[in-house]
């Protein structure tokens, strides 16, 4: 009897920790079954003639503004910002937490001061960190397009109100996007769903990974697209050459893999046998699209000789070169190790270089493949936006459909070959998925059986849950009951020691120490653009020698030494 009451609190535990990760998906599932049988023993249970539509004047007010086609899409990235904002006294504003948003940080930061880099500094080698390069400047590993929308959220106040903005400029561009695809009604039912799917609760929205912009890069190509065979104007070729050259600052690989079919489609409608006139399309669409990129490649090139010394150098690969050792695509040989400064950067890349292994055996590979369908169907559909795809069969066979299906399958085929993905990395095709789920729901709302409107109840139903998981995410969070992975408020141990040191007087100076098996994905050393200048600076322990030099360069602040992986990590003066 003993041995069974300790086993069945451990195995509860292990069953929650087993499950914790699906848990949104279950409740989701566990709604929609509830509204499938709802509807079923209804219409089974109803006699006499069907009852009054309580759908119907709401969904003849929302076709009415989807006519207005301008203010439908105002009205997406508006909502955004509005539902965000309101929730901020529940769910605050995000800190940074994952290396990537301390790297993309530093982008905007140094954007912000109206510089393209900063200098190396004389101590360097006390500040190196994950995804930034140090030398020959010291900046971030990323494309500059994320670091730009954050500096301009720093200069209005905050850096995440960029992400706010961007976010809410995507779910514009969705809706401008799907309303060249689809009829008016069905363009504002994928922006909402886009809205509530990934405007409001994501970690697209709650971190600083900046995912959007890519997003919107695709959206403006695939908005574009349409357009441009319409009507041969010059603003859409624009359009489509500024989501290119987004796509090649944000997500330079996988924008090319999206804009691989884009291409291939043009091309043959500008020599095929439908193809325009030759003058009006030179005139209007190739020499302005031309422009476009010429520009945007002269800029990019531009920021990479200031920052790597080469313009066909990116800083991507001067990080990779420097301290990796995994190479990016699985078919690569892996590099010899260099010497590192620091346990923990040694400790990081030794991990990447197991899992670049790992994936190089079918087990590992298949394992891999796994997660990672797992992970993007977890956050783009989830089972409310798996059911559009019960009508794929008959979308695939639809000729308007074959570039978003090529899209995606393009994607898929990229990332097949990748040592990494995440499902930010699909961000590009983003516009071609919402493109095949919205033109899915129209095939469903035509189902029926036994003169039942089987479709159209599915249909209204995925909205309607959405805002339903919404409501529940937030009261959840509000009441402090987790239902989903901790909630993505960043890393607030660190956040917190930052407030207090920004509130002491005169500059301050933090020796950040780790325990042995430190996770390195918890990074606390990351610094302003400006290290000199900053308030508050952030450097290894190297000992008590090699910290010497350090104390000495900045013997006017104030020190202190912070033991990380402290359950409750706290300041400590120097001398205690």
């Amino acid at each position: 009897m003993l041995g069974r009451q300790t086993l069945g609190p451990v195995t509860m535990q292990n069953l929650y920790l087993r499950l914790a990760p699906f848990f949104l998906a279950l409740i989701e599932l566990l709604l929609l079954s509830a509204s499938a049988a709802l509807f079923f023993f209804s219409h089974r249970s109803a006699s006499g003639p069907d009852q009054p539509d309580s759908f119907q004047s709401i969904a003849s007010a929302l076709a009415r503004l989807s006519l207005r086609k301008r203010l439908s899409a105002l009205l997406a990235g508006v909502s955004v910002i509005a539902i965000r904002v309101a929730l901020i006294p529940i769910l605050g504003i995000p800190q940074p937490r994952f290396n990537d948003e301390f790297s993309y940080l530093l982008a905007g930061d140094t954007f912000a001061h109206g510089k393209l880099t900063n200098p190396t500094h004389p101590m360097w080698i006390h500040f190196e960190s994950f995804h930034i390069i140090e030398q020959p400047t010291y900046m971030s590993m990323y494309p500059p397009a994320q670091g730009l929308v954050l500096a301009a959220g720093q200069v209005v106040g905050n850096p995440w109100i960029g992400q706010i903005l961007v976010t809410a400029l995507l779910c514009s561009a969705l809706c401008w996007m799907l309303q060249a695809w689809l009829p008016p009604p069905w363009a504002l039912l994928g922006a909402a769903l886009a809205v509530l799917r990934l405007g409001l609760l994501s970690y697209w929205m709650n971190t600083y990974w900046c995912a959007s912009v890519a997003a919107l890069g695709g959206a403006l190509v695939l908005g574009a697209w349409p357009r441009l065979r319409m009507r041969l104007r010059t603003r859409e070729a624009v359009l489509m050459g500024v989501g290119l050259v987004i796509l090649a600052n944000s997500r330079p690989y996988e924008g090319l893999v999206f804009s691989l079919p884009v291409s291939a489609a043009m091309l043959w409608w500008l020599i095929g046998k439908r193809r325009p006139a030759f003058d009006l399309s030179l005139a209007r669409i190739v020499l302005p699209l031309f422009a476009v990129l010429a520009l945007g490649a002269l800029a990019t090139g531009y920021y990479y000789y200031r920052v790597t010394g080469d313009p066909f150098r990116m800083t991507y690969q001067v990080n990779r070169d420097t301290y990796a050792t995994a190479p990016y695509f699985i078919w690569q040989t892996p590099r010899p190790e260099p010497v590192y400064h620091h346990a923990v950067m040694r400790d990081f890349y030794r991990w990447e270089l197991g899992e670049f292994e790992k994936n190089r055996t079918v087990g590992g590979y298949l394992r891999r493949a796994a997660d990672k369908l797992i992970s993007w169907w977890q956050f783009y559909l989830g089972p409310l936006l798996t059911l559009p795809l019960l009508a794929f069969p008959r979308v695939v066979r639809q000729r308007k459909m074959r570039l978003p299906l090529l899209i995606c399958a393009a994607m898929i085929a990229g990332f097949s070959v990748q040592t990494w993905t995440g499902p930010h990395y699909f961000s590009p095709a983003t516009g071609a998925l919402y493109i095949l789920l919205v033109q899915g729901m129209r095939h469903l709302w035509h189902w029926s059986s036994s003169r039942r409107p089987i479709g159209q109840a599915v249909v209204r139903a995925i909205p309607a849950l959405a805002c339903a998981m919404i409501l529940l995410r937030v009261a959840a969070a509000g009441a402090n009951v987790q239902i989903e992975s901790a909630w993505p408020r960043g890393d607030l141990d660190r956040a917190s020691i930052l407030r207090q040191l920004e509130q002491r007087p005169g500059p301050q100076l933090v020796i950040v120490h780790y325990a042995p098996g430190h996770d390195p994905v918890r990074e606390w050393v990351y610094n302003e653009a400006n290290i000199d200048a900053a308030k508050v600076i952030w450097a290894r322990d190297m000992g008590k020698d090699d910290n010497r030099e350090l104390l000495q360069y900045f013997r006017d602040r104030n020190v202190w030494i912070v033991e990380a992986d402290h359950p409750t990590p706290q300041l400590l003066s120097q001398s205690e």
